[in-house]
């Protein structure tokens, strides 16, 4: 099973992955990015200066101006 991070604001989007039967998790911090194997962000932290560093090897969806559908629809794409 897939263990998906989901960011702390995005708890109705948390909700409907349990619901399916995913293992979620809470994305607190550098060490909680690297265990997921799909992370679900707000996109509320932009990349402001242009810089780049990469957290994870695994897939990244912005949540932003999605329903908490299309994120699961998104995160089951991802991940299958």
């Amino acid at each position: 099973m897939a263990k998906i991070g989901v960011e702390l604001a995005l708890q109705n989007v948390k909700q409907a992955l349990q619901e399916k039967g995913h293992q979620v998790v809470d994305l607190r911090n550098e060490s909680d990015f690297k265990q997921c194997d799909c992370c679900v962000i707000t996109g509320l932290d932009s990349n402001v200066m242009g810089m780049q560093e990469t957290l994870t090897k695994s897939s990244i969806i912005e949540a932003s101006g999605m329903s908490a559908e299309e994120v699961c629809q998104e995160v089951e794409n991802r991940i299958s």
